[in-house]
């Protein structure tokens, strides 16, 4: 019997990656509303269905965004997300990158392998030589994927980001191709 043809764009041992859909709302807003106390105070993703409308639309629909689901290859579901954020293309050809674990997944490396995943489709498929992540100081755990992955910490940016009624201030992180090609 022949495997299935996956739907996911990339594949390693343990998830796979493949872009948002409008039906992925309901499990989405499940499992960000079960993951709202590891989210706070430092990601706010969509909490109800006409919010992921929205949020996955712009993902869906804006040529400056791409978005993605990690998805755990066990049993499908929802381990966490990550977007490429203001896409430039040209002389830049960079992109944002911003992501959330799901409560379920998180801590067990699926993100890891996820963001590996997404790094390489984005210098690959989209065509991309840098990356960036924006990271709170205090956010530890981001700090340490950015880091697992090979980011190197470029600078910090007082005030950068309104997020959660305040300016806050953000280390830069960044990768680009050959950062990932002298590692091959």
């Amino acid at each position: 019997m022949p495997h299935p043809v996956s739907r996911h764009l990339a594949e390693g041992p343990r998830v796979g990656i493949r872009h948002f859909t409008r039906a992925d709302a309901a499990e989405f807003v499940a499992r960000a509303r079960e993951s709202r106390e590891l989210h706070r105070p430092w990601l706010f993703p969509p909490q109800t269905e006409q919010e992921y409308a929205g949020y996955a639309g712009r993902l869906i629909d804006d040529p400056t965004k791409a978005g993605f689901l990690v998805c755990d290859l066990d049993d499908g579901a929802l381990a966490g997300f990550i977007n490429v954020n203001n896409i430039v293309a040209g002389a830049f050809q960079c992109g944002a990158l911003g992501y959330g674990a799901f409560a379920h997944a998180a801590g067990r490396g699926l993100m890891r392998e996820g963001l590996g995943l997404v790094v390489r489709y984005a210098f690959g498929a989209m065509g991309l030589h840098r990356l960036e992540i924006n990271v709170q100081p205090d956010n530890a755990a981001s700090i340490a994927l950015a880091r697992a992955c090979g980011f190197r910490l470029e600078g910090y940016s007082p005030d950068m980001l309104f997020i959660d009624g305040a300016w806050r201030d953000h280390e830069r992180w960044a990768l680009t191709v050959e950062m990932v090609k002298a590692e091959s």
